[in-house]
């Protein structure tokens, strides 16, 4: 049975939210009143959750507004990728018509694991080869490109995809290189408890740099490169 989220179960009368994918956007951005319900309904679950492990959260003075504090965490800040529209891409003329290798990073990574919803984090590497008849992009909004696809539930393997594709699709560069290493802690805090320095790398190419093993080799000596200074 296809189930969905009914915004009135929000304190919001009408429509319904269709499901969707933990690391996919809600169809259409949530405006601050509905983000503010979504807020308040989550709290009571948290709150049921701690009574079910036994937690007196009503009376504890540690956790008394524990429910509402990890909602928030969760809408606003967790998972805000989720429930806001992408960042504006600020394009440029290429005047300069350059077709070289752009490389920018480490950019932080900061997200939090679908499976056990335990932090993620280390940093990202991004490879452009600009058309010379095309456009460019401000340096910042690949750190903000990265920030907003993070801001959710993820797998590290679709987060290397969901920011190439966006960057793809909105600037159309000859050939693109994402690549990210990073901490999980759903492995390192629990489980085999691995050490910290263990890392898992994802990387996806596009265009030019998935066909070129010399520019692919650039852009690797590059990221490591940073990755040494940073």
């Amino acid at each position: 049975m296809t189930m969905a989220l009914k915004k009135s179960h929000l304190g919001v009368a009408g429509d319904t939210v269709p499901p969707c994918l933990c690391n996919e956007a809600t169809p259409s951005p949530l405006n601050a009143a509905e983000r503010s319900l979504m807020r308040f309904a989550a709290a009571q679950k948290i709150g049921e959750l701690f009574e079910v492990l036994g937690i007196d959260y009503l009376n504890d003075h540690n956790t008394r507004d524990t429910p509402a504090r990890v909602a928030k965490m969760y809408v606003e800040e967790i998972m805000r990728g989720r429930f806001n529209a992408p960042p504006v891409v600020t394009e440029f003329d290429n005047v300069g018509q350059s077709d070289q290798l752009i490389v920018t990073g480490p950019i932080d990574v900061r997200s939090t694991c679908a499976h056990h919803l335990m932090p993620i984090y280390g940093s990202a590497y991004i490879g452009v080869l600009p058309a010379a008849d095309g456009k460019i992009i401000g340096l910042s909004k690949y750190d903000r490109i990265v920030d907003h696809f993070s801001a959710r539930l993820q797998i590290q393997e679709e987060l290397v995809k969901q920011i190439g594709a966006f960057i793809m699709e909105r600037t159309k560069p000859r050939g693109l290189a994402v690549r990210i290493s990073a901490v999980h802690m759903c492995k390192s805090q629990r489980g085999v408890r691995a050490s910290h320095a263990s890392r898992m790398v994802t990387t996806e190419f596009y265009g030019d740099m998935l066909t070129d093993k010399t520019t692919r080799g650039e852009f690797l000596q590059e990221c490591a490169l940073l990755d040494r200074n940073a």
